[in-house]
């Protein structure tokens, strides 16, 4: 390709080449027929993004949109399209989000490794692209295919996963995280030991772990700053988890922060939208009205199908006394009538 703009083709004669060469592919039988395609796809991925990405993309696209919905060959069409495309800053063309992805495919289903090596790339491709969010639920999603039995396999992917969940300014709830088979393999380790702290401890309890490992927080590329900030907003949380007020005295305390600080503080909290709360500064209160729960055992989904089973029988409470009413009304007419 490199060749034909050397050779002075514009781009639009070069998709033009590339795409006769896709429906010369078509026509393409027998054992051979794969390889070809394949080596085809492997040209168009290391073309050079700049001048050539968006020819490419569209030429890939056009070959994957050729092939039968039950050919194999999608699944690797598609994972060079997701390469070209995060290249090409045009991931967005190409993947919309995972349940869409693995609906592509459900007539001809890639095996478990297809998917790890496909889920790799489009991390690795959302990142490139400034989509730190969907890369994190698709590193979720990569290890989630893992078992106990080669979840070890898996240990930098948990790292890098676990790294980039506590980074995330805006992650916060990070129980699921450690029930994935991988990150429940680092168990002893201090990065599993920093995420339980994460998940379930309060400020105090990250303080202590920082302050005997400076170096190891630093080393992961966390920012002190950064982790205090999360740290005291989900300690909040959790105070305000069985309560309906709490004083500035409590949470200046409890977040090691000056009187003149606090107020800011829940300024900063509501707006997560974490936790629905009214301050009064007056009286030196916060009013909490309701809060998100950093974690979710077995206890909170008995509480959840109690209230759930509650509403049920109220509902049909409800239906049967209405049913009772329009019942009477219709005899009351009947009567008059």
């Amino acid at each position: 390709m490199r060749h034909l703009l050397q050779e002075g083709c514009t781009e639009t004669e070069v998709e033009g080449i590339l795409n006769g060469i896709v429906s010369m592919l078509a026509l393409v039988e027998g054992e051979k027929r794969e390889e070809i395609i394949l080596s085809f796809c492997e040209k168009l991925n290391k073309a050079p993004s700049n001048q050539l990405g968006l020819v490419c993309l569209k030429v890939l696209w056009s070959l994957y949109m050729s092939l039968e919905e039950n050919s194999m060959l999608r699944f690797h069409v598609y994972y060079y399209l997701v390469g070209v495309a995060g290249k090409a800053r045009q991931l967005h063309t190409v993947y919309k989000d995972m349940q869409t992805t693995k609906n592509l495919f459900l007539k001809s289903p890639p095996s478990n490794d297809q998917m790890q090596k496909l889920y790799r790339l489009l991390h690795e491709m959302l990142l490139l692209n400034g989509k730190s969010d969907d890369a994190g639920r698709v590193m979720i999603e990569l290890l989630g295919t893992y078992t106990t039995e080669n979840a070890s396999q898996a240990r930098e992917e948990a790292q890098r996963c676990i790294i980039a969940s506590l980074a995330d300014p805006n992650t916060y709830l990070l129980d699921h995280i450690l029930q994935l088979k991988p990150v429940k393999f680092l168990e002893g380790e201090l990065i599993h030991r920093l995420l339980s702290i994460f998940v379930g401890e309060k400020l105090d309890a990250y303080l202590a772990f920082f302050e005997k490992n400076k170096d190891f927080v630093t080393g992961l590329g966390l920012k002190h700053e950064d982790n205090m900030r999360k740290m005291k907003t989900l300690t909040f949380m959790q105070m305000a988890e069985n309560r309906s007020e709490i004083t500035f005295a409590e949470i200046r305390d409890a977040m090691k922060m000056n009187e003149d600080e606090v107020e800011e503080f829940l300024i900063e909290v509501i707006k997560t939208r974490l936790v629905r709360a009214k301050i009064s500064q007056g009286d030196g209160v916060v009013y909490v009205s309701s809060t998100m729960h950093r974690t979710f055992g077995t206890g909170d989904w008995q509480q959840l199908h109690t209230l759930l089973l509650g509403w049920k029988k109220n509902h049909q409470s409800v239906k049967e006394h209405l049913n009772h009413i329009a019942s009477t009304q219709i005899e009351l007419m009947h009567k008059k009538n």
